[in-house]
C-alpha cells in the first residue's frame, strides 16, 4: 500500500515521504479500514515536528517516531476485521480514530489502509460524507470533554467560545447548541459570518471589542487560543461559572521549544483545589461513548463538519503547510 512514512523530527517537507510498505496486520481487537480521508489538525503538526520536545517524552518517541505514519482521525470501509470483533463487518463504513490512549503519537492514519481498535470506531451516519466524518474525531472529542466533562454544559446557559471560527470551535458551538446553550462567538471579523452560521446567538470580533471588559456574565468559557489569563476571564464568569482552557499553542509561536504550554496547563492544575472557576476533573462522559454522541449528532443533522480544503495523499506535507501558516475556514483533509 502507499503511506506517508515519518523518517524523525522537524520540517514536514523534510521528514515526510509517500512510500510502498506493507498493509499492516490487525490483532485481535482491531478493523482494518481502507482509508477513504483523514484529517489534518494541530496534533498532527506536533508530532511531526516533534515540538514541544516534552510530547516526545509523552509516548510520541525519543530520537524517531514510535509510530512511523502519522495521522490520527480517519474514516473509510471496513476491509477486515480481527477475531474478537464483534460490531463491524467487511463493507461497513466508519469512522474515528486510530491512536489508542492518548494523542500525542502518530495513529497511521495516513496510508491507503490502516488497523483501528474496534471500540476507536463509530458506523458512518449515511448524511455525511467520508471527508466530514474524517473531520470530526480528534476536534468533536475535545469539544466534548472540555464542554461537556469539564465545563458542566447545561441546557439555558451562557457560554462563551473563544476561537469560534476554527476546528473545534465550530463544532462546540453547535454542540453547545444541541444542548439549549445560549452561545456568543469571538474570532476575527473575517470568519463572523461562519461564526453565525453555524449556530451562535452573538458575535465578537476581538480585534474590535475585548469580551473580558464586557458586561455580559457567562456560566461557560472555552477559551481555545489561550490569548486571555484566568484572572481576566474571571471578571466576566458568573457566579458558579467556569472558564475552560484549551490553549493551542498557535504552532510553536505562543510556546516554548521545550515544554510548549504544558508548564501554564501544570499550574492552573495546581490552582485547581483554590479557585471555583477552573474545572475539576471528572470520571469520563458516561455512556453513550464520546464518539457515539457525535455520530448522534450528525445523523440528527445538529452537528455539521466544515471542510476547507482537500489534498491528495502524496502531499500531506503542503496540507500541514496549509494548516500551520493559513487560516483554514474548516478542517484540512487528506484524501485516498
Amino acid at each position: 500500500m502507499k503511506a506517508i512514512v515519518q523518517r524523525g523530527y522537524g520540517a514536514p517537507e523534510e521528514v515526510l515521504a509517500l512510500r510502498e510498505i506493507d498493509v499492516p496486520v490487525v490483532a485481535e481487537d482491531e478493523v482494518l479500514v481502507r482509508a477513504r480521508a483523514a484529517s489534518v489538525h494541530p496534533d498532527v503538526w506536533h508530532v511531526v515536528t516533534g515540538r514541544p520536545y516534552v510530547l516526545r517524552l509523552m509516548g510520541a518517541g525519543l530520537r524517531t517516531p514510535r509510530v512511523p505514519i502519522p495521522g490520527t482521525d480517519v474514516a473509510g470501509l471496513v476491509e477486515a476485521v480481527g477475531g474478537r470483533v464483534t460490531r463491524f463487518r467487511p463493507g461497513d463504513a466508519v469512522f474515528g480514530e486510530c491512536v489508542r490512549g492518548h494523542q500525542w503519537h502518530n495513529g497511521g492514519a495516513y496510508a491507503e489502509y490502516v488497523a483501528v481498535p474496534e471500540r476507536a470506531l463509530e458506523l458512518k451516519p449515511a448524511n455525511v460524507t467520508f471527508e466530514q466524518a474524517a473531520a470530526v474525531p480528534t476536534a468533536g472529542l475535545v469539544a466534548l470533554l472540555n464542554l461537556c466533562v469539564l465545563g458542566r454544559l447545561r441546557a439555558g446557559q451562557k457560554v462563551l467560545i473563544n476561537g469560534a471560527a476554527g476546528c473545534v470551535g465550530t463544532i462546540a458551538i453547535q454542540v453547545s447548541r444541541a444542548y439549549g446553550a445560549e452561545v456568543t462567538g469571538v474570532d476575527c471579523a473575517g470568519k463572523l459570518d461562519l461564526v453565525r452560521a453555524f449556530g451562535a446567538d452573538r458575535v465578537i470580533d476581538y480585534a474590535r471589542e475585548d469580551f473580558t471588559r464586557g458586561s455580559e456574565r457567562y456560566d461557560l468559557i472555552l477559551d481555545i487560543p489561550g490569548n486571555h489569563t484566568l484572572s481576566e476571564c474571571r471578571r466576566v464568569l458568573s457566579p458558579g461559572g467556569v472558564w475552560v482552557l484549551v490553549a493551542h499553542d498557535q504552532y510553536g509561536r505562543s510556546g516554548g521549544r521545550w515544554l510548549g504550554l504544558v508548564g501554564r496547563a501544570l499550574g492552573l492544575m495546581a490552582l485547581t483545589p483554590f479557585v471555583s472557576q477552573l474545572p475539576r476533573l471528572r470520571d469520563g462522559m458516561g455512556k453513550p461513548p464520546p464518539l457515539a454522541v457525535l455520530k448522534e449528532l450528525m445523523e440528527a443533522g445538529k452537528l455539521t463538519p466544515v471542510i476547507d480544503k482537500l489534498f491528495p495523499l502524496g502531499e500531506v506535507p503542503r496540507a500541514l503547510r496549509c494548516l500551520a501558516e493559513g487560516q483554514p475556514l474548516g478542517r484540512v483533509i487528506i484524501t485516498m
